[in-house]
């Protein structure tokens, strides 16, 4: 016999990548995969000074290029070490929104068992638009919208859905307000609004979120059938002030929604809510309640009262992916009668869920959503309230206010700082007072968008920035903002954050400003 050894094949580098995750062996591949992933990030992640890259976004643009020499989408690839080297790249240069000195979004940082679960909901692939495309995810997204409608005081009619974010839950919500206010006239879903003599509207404050204009213009409506309605001195749409507004319409102007926000984007602010839906309803209009913001104060056994009367509410947005810490997306639609679901997204497809296997128990969620194809977000969530529990998240968001709170006190106390409102949720407005006051509002402007652009170039704070609708010709409008939403953070963070703001002001003033 020869003493032949048989050679052994080279390992093929797409081999492990090119396994499907869903398959017992891709499963453990994923997770390995996912382990030298994160390991890579973490080792990006600690050399990294702040929450940005120290880059301009022309240099940022020139690294990705030198990541992708082939581009995106090269003829051939490179295996494992390409994903590894991508995924350095990506950590080294992506925003860390676990570093202390990020505040500047709604945009907070995802716990870690959202995001471990959430890997799993990707590697299974799961559908909830039909029961036999995701079984388990139509069972957990079902009762978590029954849990979730029981918690904002929904009877037992109320349902719910589940949302790729705020907007699509507002465009929804405003989908069933258009529908069912002109169900009388007229059957819009198949005839549309063309040559209707009424002219449907919404009302709303002026500090509404731009979704609600948005939606007017997906919906046919028109973004110029959003009626604002100024806010009052706490940044809230008043009962009055929407009595008054509602009164003096024209006669051809039929409301068929009054849009209030629990947490405005700018100042956190919660408009009145039970008040607000009394008045809505005396004039036949459904009340939505856009709280993608501040929903997540029913956690809160401490911020809860901020939330009283939305229980009147016909339909209620809430983004998970904020102040419940989930990897986006994570939002949800709820309404207080299912039937407004039906009415407007209800279908029936023959190769999706036909009547006779609906009528078996055999149904999915196609009918309760714009879209098809919708992957198992409550995965995330319902993994993430077992672990913590409501009190948990709540908690979370009450430390996360303790630090707002914290920051409003210490920029009222600072000579160069000045606090343009009392924070409601976790949003400090505020903004640098350059030397010599603000005198002159245009260099005061300038100074305070410089400043928050020399924090981003240096890559060691991120803040954000808005436009005071108080502010004037002789104020300036520029404002400064924080959206505290770490709770890991502490109050020298806070510090170190507002130390940060003063020192780039100073430096910005000593330069010449564009």
């Amino acid at each position: 016999m020869s003493g032949h050894v048989p050679t052994v094949p080279a390992p093929d580098p797409l081999r492990e990548p090119d396994l499907l995750a869903a398959d017992p062996e891709g499963i453990v591949e994923v997770g390995r995969l996912v382990g030298e992933l994160t390991s890579e990030a973490a080792k990006a992640l600690r050399r990294r000074g702040g929450p940005l890259p120290p880059l301009t976004p022309l240099e940022l643009a020139h690294v990705v290029d030198a990541q992708l020499p082939d581009g995106p989408l090269p003829a051939d690839g490179g295996g494992r070490d390409a994903v590894l080297a991508l995924a350095r790249t990506y950590a080294s240069h992506t925003v860390d929104l676990a570093h202390p000195r990020a505040a500047a979004h709604l945009q907070p940082p995802a716990l870690g068992v959202a995001t471990a679960t959430d890997v799993l909901a990707s590697a299974f692939n799961a559908s909830v638009d039909t029961w036999d495309s995701g079984p388990v995810a139509v069972e957990l997204e079902s009762r978590l919208v029954r849990a979730l409608t029981a918690l904002a005081g929904y009877g037992p009619h109320a349902d719910g859905v589940l949302t790729p974010g705020g907007t699509a839950s507002n465009l929804q919500a405003l989908l069933i307000a258009r529908d069912t206010a002109l169900r009388a006239q007229r059957d819009v879903r198949s005839a549309g609004l063309t040559g209707m003599a009424t002219q449907p509207v919404v009302y709303c404050s002026e500090l509404a979120h731009f979704s609600v204009a948005r939606a007017c213009s997906v919906l046919g409506l028109g973004e110029e059938a959003v009626r604002p309605v100024p806010a009052d001195a706490h940044r809230r749409m008043t009962a009055e002030a929407l009595e008054r507004a509602l009164a003096a319409r024209p006669e051809n102007e039929l409301p068929i929604a009054v849009v209030a926000t629990a947490g405005t984007t700018d100042y956190g602010s919660v408009d009145p809510l039970a008040e607000l839906a009394a008045a809505a309803h005396r004039h036949g209009a459904r009340l939505h309640v856009d709280a993608a913001y501040g929903g997540g104060a029913l956690f809160s056994d401490r911020l809860r009262p901020l939330l009283d009367g939305v229980e009147h509410a016909d339909s209620l947005t809430i983004d998970l992916h904020k102040t419940a810490w989930q990897p986006a997306a994570a939002s949800v639609l709820l309404v207080r009668d299912r039937a407004d679901l039906t009415g407007s997204t209800g279908l029936r497809v023959a190769y999706l869920n036909p009547d006779d296997d609906g009528a078996a128990g055999y149904d999915g969620l196609l009918g309760h959503s714009l879209a098809t194809t919708r992957r198992a977000d409550a995965l995330k969530v319902v993994a993430t309230f077992l672990a913590l529990g409501r009190r948990g998240i709540g908690r979370m968001l009450e430390t996360c206010h303790d630090l707002a709170v914290f920051a409003a006190e210490r920029i009222t106390a600072h000579p160069r700082l000045e606090l343009v409102a009392t924070p409601v949720l976790t949003t400090v407005v505020f903004r640098y007072v350059p030397a010599g006051g603000t005198a002159d509002p245009a260099r005061a402007d300038a100074v305070n968008g410089a400043l928050r652009r020399r924090l981003l170039l240096q890559g060691r704070a991120l803040i954000g920035r808005t436009d005071d609708l108080a502010g004037d010709a002789t104020t300036g409008r520029v404002r400064l903002k924080l959206t505290l939403l770490n709770p890991q953070a502490t109050r020298d963070d806070i510090q170190e954050l507002l130390t940060a703001v003063e020192a780039a002001g100073r430096a910005v003033e000593t330069e010449e400003l564009p």
